[in-house]
């Protein structure tokens, strides 16, 4: 299923309400995995959700589709949308983000980038993030430390 492209044809660019989720994944070190994603700079993994999926199951399939990980014990660390959240991306579509944020340190699998979507994908410590950080994700990533502070 690709509910946005589908949905794309019969709206153009105008702007979307897109829901989606994100998840903040925790080694055993406390670090932080981050993927440089091919449209753009550093990011969570994470997308948009699918018709029939919850919020959580859209955070798993994302994660296991970009990462190659599975997930489990998500907890959720806060919601963004808004006009903060408003992006007009390079193709024209515009869309408002309403994302759910998550974290868990529960994971299984082996790490395998998806080519597709990431130039790579590698854990950092939460306080020597790359500069690159897209300012969308360093707000969820500032919540969730600010929660645990």
């Amino acid at each position: 299923m690709d509910y946005v492209k589908d949905l794309r044809k019969l709206v153009g660019h105008r702007p979307l309400i897109l829901p989606g989720s994100v998840v903040l994944i925790l080694n055993e070190e406390n670090k932080l995995l981050l993927q440089h994603r091919t449209d753009g700079g550093w990011g969570l993994p994470g997308g948009l959700m699918e018709l029939g999926e919850s919020l959580e199951d859209t955070a798993r399939r994302e994660v296991k589709e970009e990462t190659g990980l599975n997930i489990d014990r998500l907890k959720l660390v806060d919601i963004f949308s808004g006009p903060d959240y408003f992006f007009k991306v390079s193709n024209g579509d515009e869309l408002y983000s309403v994302t759910a944020v998550y974290v868990t340190n529960n994971v299984k699998g082996t790490l395998e980038m998806d080519e597709r979507e990431s130039l790579d994908i590698q854990y950092f410590k939460i306080d020597e993030l790359p500069e690159a950080l897209t300012e969308e994700y360093r707000t969820y990533i500032n919540s969730y430390i600010n929660q645990m502070g």
